[in-house]
């Protein structure tokens, strides 16, 4: 069945229809991406919206992630995320493009770079959008509300209040430093999610915040591997209770899991990796925190951003 008529339009709403149904024009490349990432424009019924295109034919065979696409996983994403209700990835649809079949996902401009995207087709916007954090970055600093730190670094022991310490990291001066993150509701509930679709690349960089104060999640292309594979930034809550919000969410995710929420999935990932999926959640509720790190496999992306 061709990808436009069977790609899950799950959330979409009438504004993002043209991710589906519109015309798709290559702006640009996004550079020192692992795979192909174009920054396209597509335009439905007088609507024109930015978006990434992501063509299965681009994407670069991994040996630990054999089955499937990137592209399917990355739609699997944002139906998990759509499932919780938390909105923590945007909107993304599976359909063909100037170069194939590939992942379509909206364009999310973070504050700061709304006024300076290039769309000229050479010059593509930056594939990180967010800088790293300063290595010297102070998380007791003032931040801007609008846009508060996600990430930082502290010579202290303990981190500050408001921030949970993630790991030692040593800097290029020999000296060492606490890397913290913020305690930040979005970013527990998108460790949440991230423990349930197993992902192996949560990096600084793949976080994306905006001037109305919502936090995306992106690229999703390494995840719902059969085996423990998570690898992330978001360890600060290893081990803590899960929020009660938390709780009633993966119960309602382990129902559809069983329900249409299972039946979309099954277009997208293996029959294994959907069991896997299942069994997640179902230990989440069971042990009732926050997974830790397991030992067999690096706990954290690398490079961290």
């Amino acid at each position: 069945m061709p990808a436009s008529e069977r790609v899950p339009e799950v959330g979409l709403s009438p504004g993002t229809e043209a991710l589906v149904h519109g015309e798709l024009t290559v702006r640009g490349q996004v550079r020192d991406a692992s795979n192909a990432v174009l920054f396209c424009e597509t335009e439905y019924e007088g609507r024109a919206l930015a978006c990434v295109y992501k063509p299965v034919a681009g994407e670069r065979p991994l040996w630990d992630f054999p089955d499937g696409t990137l592209a399917q996983r990355e739609v699997a994403a944002y139906l998990v995320s759509e499932a919780t209700g938390w909105g923590l990835v945007p909107p993304t649809v599976l359909r063909e493009g100037p170069y194939g079949e590939g992942m379509v996902q909206l364009w999310i401009d973070p504050p700061d770079l709304t006024a300076d995207t290039d769309t000229d087709t050479d010059t593509a916007p930056d594939a990180g959008l967010d800088e790293a954090p300063d290595a010297d970055a102070d998380p007791n600093s003032d931040a801007d509300p609008a846009q508060p730190e996600l990430f930082g670094l502290t010579e202290d022991t303990e981190p500050a209040p408001g921030w949970k310490p993630v790991v030692e990291a040593r800097l290029e001066n020999g000296r060492t430093a606490l890397l913290v993150h913020a305690d930040d509701i979005r970013l527990r509930r998108l460790a949440v999610l991230d423990a349930v679709i197993n992902n192996a690349d949560r990096k600084g960089g793949h976080l994306l915040q905006t001037a109305d104060g919502r936090l995306y999640g992106i690229d999703h292309g390494v995840t719902f591997h059969t085996e423990d594979k998570l690898r992330t930034l978001l360890w600060g809550w290893a081990g803590e209770p899960l929020p009660d919000e938390a709780v009633a969410v993966l119960r309602k995710l382990q129902a559809e899991l069983s329900g249409a929420l299972g039946d979309r999935l099954a277009e997208l990932i293996t029959p294994a990796e959907a069991a896997a999926v299942r069994a997640r959640t179902e230990r989440l509720l069971r042990s009732g925190v926050h997974p830790e790190p397991g030992g067999e496999w690096p706990s954290i992306p690398w490079p961290p951003v």
